[in-house]
């Protein structure tokens, strides 16, 4: 089955040539991560001859494909490069490989399935969809039943956030589309997962310092103002208002509460509370 047709920036890719020329990746692949007893595959790859094509799948690197035969043109190319984990069901389903190579007007991209087999090795390639590929790796590191589970690789902080966020669930405080996007902010935090948006910096302490005097500067440039306006509209009304709050207020006889009561809105102890 011959999977990818057309050859890309033509003679530049002739097995001749040496393979760093021929390989221009598009970004770096992202760090490490996921099931920890599935790191040590880092730094190894495995092959995979189909027809006149070969595959190398490099864990947590890259995946490419090289036309076997002396053509001139023949293709040799990225077909992904390591990003992220695909997430179900508190499993890890797969390892996307993403920014291959141009293919029309979008990139070739790769999925890794990984699934039990008495050694590691590519067991199969196809090409579901125009330059999106598929690809089967076997390895008895995923052959225990948990061995692929979310929940135990998290670190505790991010399984009580985990907890947390399946009580609310239960309890009805959050939808499902929340529910789901406080997973996936959980799984880039944890680094599974590439954020949609890059996170913002955190401000140095210095900045952090002057951003808390600017705050409570404007906080009393606030307060002060408004006591002021509390002040001229005592003053308009001619009510009299006590300058030092300091002052204790002498309490309201009961005898004098039925004559007060009628005066409520110009209250001086009501209106000096509030300055």
């Amino acid at each position: 089955m011959k999977i990818v047709e057309e050859p890309n920036t033509f003679g530049l890719n002739n097995h001749f040539l040496a393979q760093g020329s021929r390989l221009q990746a598009r970004t770096n692949p992202s760090p490490v991560s996921g099931p920890p007893h599935l790191h040590h595959l880092a730094g190894k790859c495995f092959s995979y001859i189909e027809s006149t094509y070969k595959y190398e799948f490099c864990p947590f690197h890259n995946v490419t494909q090289h036309e076997q035969t002396f053509r001139w043109n023949a293709y040799s190319g990225i077909l992904g490069i390591w990003q992220e984990w695909e997430i179900q069901n508190n499993s890890f389903a797969g390892m996307w490989m993403r920014e291959g190579d141009s293919c029309g007007n979008k990139n070739r991209q790769t999925k890794i399935l990984l699934t039990c087999g008495n050694c590691s090795k590519l067991a199969q390639v196809s090409e579901p969809q125009t330059c999106v590929y598929s690809l089967t790796f076997e390895t008895p590191l995923v052959c225990h039943p948990h061995s692929l589970l979310v929940y135990p690789t998290l670190s505790e902080k991010l399984q009580n956030e985990w907890d947390e966020a399946e009580q609310a669930r239960y309890d009805g405080l959050v939808t499902e589309q929340g529910y789901n996007k406080l997973l996936r902010d959980l799984f880039e935090e944890a680094g599974f997962l590439k954020r949609s948006q890059p996170k913002p910096e955190e401000p140095k302490h210095s900045e952090k310092v002057q951003q808390t005097l600017e705050q409570c500067r404007q906080d009393m440039e606030k307060k002060n103002a408004e006591i002021e306006r509390l002040r001229s509209l005592l003053s308009q009304h001619n009510i009299p208002y006590d300058l030092n709050t300091a002052e204790p207020k002498a309490a309201v006889t009961a005898a004098a509460a039925p004559q007060e009561k009628q005066h409520l809105r110009g209250d001086t102890g009501l209106i000096s509370d509030l300055l």
